[in-house]
């Protein structure tokens, strides 16, 4: 489904919805959408859907994950701009109580901080916020684990802060407060805290199988600032229109170039990859373009906005599933994000979930890698899932939430017993979704990822992956499979299946110590199930 605009050539359309197209099948998206906006308007729209007929369009909500700081960052702006705060004043000034009161907002805006990344463990994302109804929940009993002012370090917490601080000022809920103050204003009536019909329901998509499960949609409480809002490609094409120029009855052009201008202390990969964060917003410098915007993610949804000022060009691409497309990929930079950092709570208890669904492929005609049930969840239309068929083909049991949480305990506590050593975690379940994960802010920075692929490739090969080094060596079993559609396996030790009764649950992965010790730790914690 695409609208037709004359603006552009018919081949720039068909190279737009070839890219899109994939995006979507490459990715193993359910669905994506995407728009092009130029001179402050859409001049393209498209979409591809793994179910025929039911193409969302640019009305469908997406949940867009970390693009609400953005929205959060305008409304910090504008009481700036009403001289009813000092972005370099402390936070205490305004927010006192809160034990972080030392930073100022400027920090919070750019991450400089030195917040934690994530809450203190259940997984914020995957639980209601109701877990959390206080700013000290959110922050816990060690919030500061960087000098202020001296790094970036992305941190979620900071941005529920900013909330507060912008509810303490205005006297209402953050949510009233964006609705009255922006999005009406700009005619954003599709943006919202809570989803609105249509919208797109949230999958995570097993990375190699048709085996797909639905996401939970919390409503994220005091952690709203920092990832809540519902938005849709034509929203986000307006969004985008007013982040390159302002508007005066929002935030002045001068302001929102503030927004778009580096203000936090670079890193050195930063420098290497291009990238900068600015006030809310995001810098990359990609294939000659300078690119501004932000990139977002909950369970279940993948979103980015990305702007070329030079060009006056900007484009919006949502998907619904927890990882797969990358979101630049679809927009205007044709390479990966890699910002914000992958998400590393210390641990996770996801909801409850019915069996994994598995998808049986149908009918030719677009491109697609499998077909999921329709992403609409309105309550209007009738699902067609005559095709999408549970699986009863096992009696043996699961593995659990509460028996991934007991791996992640039996793993941190004998890194921490054997060795003295801080470790990442991660456990998936058969049908690859992550059950828990954790990440001790001490550990080494690139844990986290490791201890997941490593869980992926001993879940996908079912095998220790202590045993794979030698298989990918020349000659080796798996020697030309570096990757699994695109998503790289780790042949380092760490990597362990779970089993009951012979038939595979799961897999740990734990990252952080010498390869032979990883082993150790993950071995010793599937031990500890039996």
């Amino acid at each position: 489904m695409t609208s037709p605009q004359g603006e552009l050539l018919p081949g720039t359309r068909r190279a737009l919805l070839h890219r899109i197209a994939v995006a979507q099948q490459e990715g193993r998206a359910p669905s994506l959408v995407a728009a092009v906006v130029r001179d402050g308007r859409t001049v393209w729209s498209g979409a591809r859907t793994s179910v025929e007929g039911e193409a969302p369009d640019g009305e469908e909500q997406y949940r867009i994950g970390s693009i609400t700081k953005t929205f959060t960052a305008v409304l910090v702006l504008r009481l700036r701009d009403e001289g009813l705060l000092d972005l370099a004043g402390p936070l205490e000034r305004h927010l006192p109580g809160t034990g972080v009161g030392d930073v100022t907002v400027v920090d919070l805006l750019a991450h400089r901080a030195g917040l934690a990344a994530e809450t203190p463990s259940p997984w914020w994302e995957r639980n209601p916020g109701s877990l959390r109804p206080d700013l000290a929940d959110v922050l816990g009993e060690r919030p500061l684990i960087h000098p202020v002012g001296r790094r970036f370090h992305y941190s979620n917490p900071g941005y529920a802060l900013l909330g507060a601080l912008v509810e303490k000022l205005r006297g209402a809920p953050w949510a009233d407060v964006l609705r009255r103050e922006v999005l009406e204003p700009l005619g954003l009536r599709r943006t919202t805290a809570e989803p609105v019909a249509p919208h797109a329901g949230g999958w995570a998509v097993h990375p190699w199988a048709d085996v797909m499960q639905p996401e939970p949609l919390e409503n994220l409480g005091v952690m709203a600032p920092a990832g809540q809002l519902w938005s849709t490609t034509g929203d986000l094409a307006r969004f985008a229109a007013f982040l390159a120029a302002g508007d005066e009855r929002v935030l002045s052009a001068e302001s929102v170039r503030e927004m778009r201008t580096p203000a936090a202390p670079a890193e050195a990969a930063d420098v290497a990859d291009g990238y900068a964060y600015g006030l809310g917003m995001e810098l990359r410098h990609q294939h000659g373009r300078a690119l501004v915007g932000h990139t977002g993610s909950l369970p279940g949804f993948l979103a980015c906005l990305t702007m070329s000022l030079a060009d006056d060009v900007g484009a919006v691409v949502l998907a619904n599933c927890t990882s797969g497309p990358a979101p630049f990929s679809g927009a205007a930079s044709g390479r990966p994000a890699h910002r914000p950092p992958a998400r590393s709570p210390r641990s996770s208890r996801p909801s409850s979930r019915p069996e994994p669904r598995r998808l049986q492929a149908r009918g030719q005609g677009r491109p697609r890698a499998h077909r999921p049930p329709p992403v609409r969840h309105d309550g209007h239309r009738t699902h067609r899932r005559e095709n999408h068929l549970m699986t009863t083909t096992t009696a043996v049991a699961p593995l659990t939430t509460a028996d991934a949480e007991a791996l992640v305990t039996a793993a941190v506590e004998a890194a921490a017993e054997k060795a003295g050593v801080t470790v990442s975690v991660t456990v998936l379940g058969a049908g690859g979704h992550p059950l828990a994960f954790h990440r001790d802010d001490r550990a080494v920075l690139i844990s986290g990822g490791t201890s997941t692929r490593k869980a992926y490739t001993a879940l996908q090969l079912n095998a220790l992956t202590a045993d794979l080094v030698d298989a990918v060596q020349p000659g080796g079993f798996f020697h030309t499979l570096p990757t699994a559609l695109d998503r790289p396996l780790l042949f380092i030790a760490g990597g362990v299946p779970v089993r009951r009764d012979g038939r595979l649950i799961g897999a740990v992965g734990v990252g952080g110590g010498a390869p032979e010790l990883d082993h150790g730790f993950a071995t010793a914690a599937v031990a500890s199930l039996a």
